[in-house]
């Protein structure tokens, strides 16, 4: 029996990845980021949302600094690292709906663990290979290239849904101008098996 959960059906989900955001961000300041290839407007544009939105809070590895969690920048936007794979999924319990590891890359809950995924352009780890076309696909259906599987919690994709055309487009080039990082970022374990 498989097991589908989507985003939009937790929203105590919802609330906890945004709880925990805002939490990081208080702890941080914004990280700059590395120095990106393009000054075109577009890709500036991007770099604001993605920095704005925290998009970097999930996709880049959080390491252990002298004031507590910091960004780690050598691996900006790359996902969660390889080799890290979480054995199973957190037992939580009672008001607890799920957990996340100490890089703050993989999230376990009722629908198993997800790894936030390596948004930098290395062709064979990350997006490079894409489209602009299969990046917004993907907002606007909450799966994977518009046609693969379901984006998993804690992504926020009914928020993100919202974004116009022109701010994914934005995004999706700066995306495409941070340096690329070779990091294959393990699939998902779903509570019924893996899925692809």
């Amino acid at each position: 029996m498989r097991l589908t959960i989507t985003f939009w059906k937790l929203p105590a989900v919802a609330a906890v990845a945004a709880l925990a955001t805002v939490g990081l961000q208080a702890q941080t300041m914004t990280p700059p980021g590395p120095p990106v290839k393009s000054d075109h407007p577009a890709v500036k544009r991007g770099e604001y949302i993605v920095k704005s939105m925290g998009c970097w809070d999930c996709h880049t590895p959080q390491k252990m600094g002298p004031n507590g969690p910091e960004p780690d920048m050598s691996m900006w936007l790359a996902g969660h690292p390889a080799g890290a794979e979480v054995p199973s999924a957190a037992n939580v319990s009672g008001p607890w709906m799920g957990a996340f590891s100490a890089t703050f890359t993989a999230w376990s809950g009722p629908w198993g663990v997800s790894y936030t995924r390596n948004l930098t352009p290395d062709p064979e780890t990350g997006i490079g290979e894409w489209t602009e076309q299969q990046f917004i696909d993907t907002f606007r259906t909450g799966r994977r290239q518009g046609r693969g599987r379901e984006i998993l919690p804690p992504m926020p994709i009914p928020a993100l849904s919202n974004l116009s055309d022109d701010d994914l487009k934005a995004i999706f080039a700066y995306l495409r101008a941070v340096p690329p990082v070779k990091n294959r970022v393990p699939e998902p374990v779903m509570a019924g098996g893996p899925q692809k």
